[in-house]
């Protein structure tokens, strides 16, 4: 007769996976919108740029942000299959609700992280949420990092206004068409990077909290599933959302669309780095509205703004109450 543990074990795995090929889905949306946006290239060659610089991320960021993930949310001894299960559960239905039925591009940080402590209170109680570590290396990022998206894409968009400011636009467009690729190449990666090793810390503290592993380090396995779940979401791409990111918050031309896609690799990259997991959704838009507020408050689209604004607000502690019934739920039937 088959371990129950061992069962739990795979599905919670499982899931994981599906989390991250969803991730790589919706994301397909962040690191394309800016290019489909201005036509710099064709829809499908933007998804290979996309997949391709997903893959390639894991060459080059450590696991610092999955080690947040594993060890930073709540204690590992309660990191059980069940507590998993209930988050990850709750993650993908809230997300699948938000980003594909409304179209909205939600945060798959936010829902992780508050389906998580969901969870995790519903096994443990409030004490073995980690506040300090959630506090700095969460919340006030997470709450910081739209402003300071804003911020570096309007200096980065004002820098070229003025550098190309006695040369025709059209020149100056052209040439930013060009670039544009390449500028999506980086953000692919450093998104990746984020987002897989999301997953990776998911997975990990599976393996530990079951006996696989002795300490928190993430097995090169654990490594190339992660990277290789993204890269196929991004292959299916959400075109519901490229929609929404690429046409409802501001019209972009090239060199905005540059400008916003570089300013997003910074922030990415700096925050894997960093081992702070860091909201794409958050960064994406910001870098667009810092964009387009370089040809005034009316290049934006306010009202699309207030529904992406309210559903990240929201993420969080739905998917915590979610995941917390969940798991409460998951307890009965097995």
């Amino acid at each position: 007769m088959p371990d129950p543990m061992i069962e739990i074990l795979i599905f919670a795995l499982i899931l994981a996976i599906i989390f991250g090929f969803w991730t790589g889905f919706t994301d397909a949306a962040y690191a394309t919108a800016g290019i489909i946006a201005t036509r710099a290239v064709k829809s499908n060659r933007a998804i290979l740029i996309s997949t391709v610089g997903s893959l390639i991320g894991m060459t080059i960021f450590g696991s610092a942000v999955a080690k947040t993930i594993g060890t930073g949310i709540i204690t590992e001894g309660f990191a059980s299959g069940e507590v998993i299960i209930a988050t990850l559960l709750a993650s993908l239905i809230f997300d699948v609700i938000t980003s594909w039925i409304y179209a909205l591009p939600i945060s798959e940080t936010h829902v992780l992280i508050g389906g998580l402590i969901g969870a995790g209170v519903a096994a443990g109680g409030w004490e073995i949420v980690e506040v300090g570590g959630i506090i700095n290396k969460v919340v006030i990022p997470l709450i910081t990092s739209p402003f300071i998206a804003i911020i570096i894409a309007f200096a980065i968009t004002g820098l070229i206004i003025r550098a190309f400011r006695n040369r025709p636009a059209s020149k100056m467009n052209k040439r930013f068409k060009r670039l544009q690729p390449l500028a999506t190449f980086f953000f692919a990666i450093t998104d990746a990077s984020n987002d897989a090793q999301k997953v990776m810390g998911i997975m990990t503290m599976l393996m530990l909290y079951y006996g696989y592993i002795s300490e928190f380090v993430v097995p090169f396995w654990v490594v190339i599933v992660s990277y290789i779940a993204i890269a196929s979401g991004v292959v299916f791409g959400g075109w519901r959302i490229v929609k929404t990111m690429a046409t409802k918050i501001t019209r972009v031309r090239p060199y905005q669309g540059f400008s916003s896609d570089i300013s997003s690799s910074v922030i990415l990259g700096a925050a894997a780095y960093l081992g702070i997991p860091m909201s794409s959704t958050h960064i994406s838009n910001g870098t667009l509205m810092g964009v387009g507020l370089t040809r005034g408050k009316k290049a934006v689209n306010w009202g699309t703004l207030r529904s992406i604004i309210w559903a990240w607000i929201l993420s969080a502690p739905l998917s915590a109450v979610m995941a917390f019934f969940l798991y409460k739920l998951i307890i009965i039937v097995i």
